[in-house]
C-alpha cells in the first residue's frame, strides 16, 4: 500500500517500500467444519509492518502460521519473494530459513546458553563458522539490548529477556521477513514494553514484519497497515490512522469499542 502525500506520517517512521514480498491469493483453510481462513487476499511489501488484529478465533494466528507453512492451506496460494510455498523437503527448509518466526512461548533450548540458542541455526542451516556465528549472535543480542546475558541459560532470564533472545535468534538468520504471533501475550505487564520497544526499533529499521497482536499502541505506533480479521475473513485493511479513527464495519467498530474502553 503506497502512502500518498496527503496521508499523515506514521510516528516519524520512514519505510522504504519495495516490490511485494508476500502475496496471499484466495487462501482458504478449514479445521473440520470451521472455515478458519475464508478467501484471504492481501500483499505484504518489503519494508512494511503489517499488524493483524481481531477477536480470538478470527484466524489471525492461522494466517500467520500459514505464511511459512506451519499450517497447510486447502486452496489458494502464498508466494514469498516470487516463490510459491513448497510443500515439504529442502525447499521448505530454505524458505523457513528466510522467514523468521517469533511465538508466544519463547521456544528456547533450556540446555543451551543464550548465545548458543542464537547461533545454532546460522551454524546448522546457513553453514556459518562458529566464529562468524558468534560475532553475529553477539551483534544481534546487542541489537535487542541483552548482549551482557550471552553466557547465561534461558532459565536465568526474565520472560521479556527470553522473548528478546527469540527475536535476536530470528535476526541472526538475516531473514527477509519476520512473523510474530502474539509475541507479548505470555509476558507479565511490566515486561511487555521492553519487547515492544525492540519491535518498534525493527520497524524503524525497515524490517518486513507481520505481527499478530492485541497491543493497540504498537499497531498505532509502528504499523504501516492494519488488517482486521473476524470469522476467518479480512474485514478491513487500512492505515492505523484510518482504522483507529474511522473503522468502517460494525464488527471493527464493536471490537475497538471494547478494546479501547479498557
Amino acid at each position: 500500500m503506497e502512502t500518498s502525500a496527503s496521508e499523515p506520517p506514521t510516528s516519524n517512521i520512514t519505510v522504504v517500500r519495495g516490490k511485494p514480498l508476500v502475496v496471499i491469493d484466495h487462501v482458504n483453510k478449514h479445521f473440520g467444519d470451521l472455515h478458519v481462513l475464508n478467501d484471504i487476499n492481501t500483499v505484504v511489501n518489503r519494508g512494511e509492518v503489517v499488524v493483524v488484529i481481531g477477536p480470538s478465533g478470527s484466524g489471525k494466528s492461522t494466517l500467520c502460521r500459514a505464511i511459512n507453512r506451519l499450517e497447510t492451506i486447502d486452496s489458494g496460494s502464498i508466494t514469498i519473494d516470487g516463490e510459491v510455498l513448497p510443500e515439504e523437503g529442502s525447499e521448505l527448509a530454505q524458505l523457513r530459513a528466510d522467514v523468521g518466526m517469533v511465538f508466544q512461548s519463547f521456544n528456547l533450548f533450556a540446555h543451551k546458553t543464550i548465545l548458543e540458542n542464537v547461533t545454532l541455526a546460522p551454524i546448522k542451516v546457513r553453514k556459518m563458522s562458529r566464529a562468524d556465528a558468534d560475532k553475529r549472535g553477539i551483534e544481534m543480542l546487542d541489537r535487542v539490548g541483552i548482549a551482557d546475558q550471552a553466557g547465561k541459560m534461558p532459565a536465568q532470564l526474565s520472560g521479556g529477556q527470553q522473548q528478546r533472545v527469540a527475536i535476536a535468534r530470528s535476526l541472526a538468520m538475516t531473514p527477509k521477513l519476520i512473523l510474530m504471533d502474539e509475541p507479548t501475550s505470555a509476558l507479565d505487564p511490566e515486561m511487555i514494553n521492553e519487547v515492544l520497544d525492540v519491535m518498534v526499533g525493527l520497524a524503524r529499521d525497515g524490517m518486513t514484519m507481520v505481527v499478530v497482536t492485541h497491543e493497540m499502541g504498537f499497531a498505532r505506533k509502528a504499523a504501516d497497515r492494519v488488517l482486521f480479521m473476524a470469522a476467518g475473513r479480512i474485514e478491513e485493511e487500512a492505515t492505523p490512522e484510518e482504522f483507529f479513527s474511522n473503522p468502517r464495519t460494525p464488527r471493527a467498530q464493536d471490537f475497538l469499542s471494547k478494546i479501547l474502553e479498557h
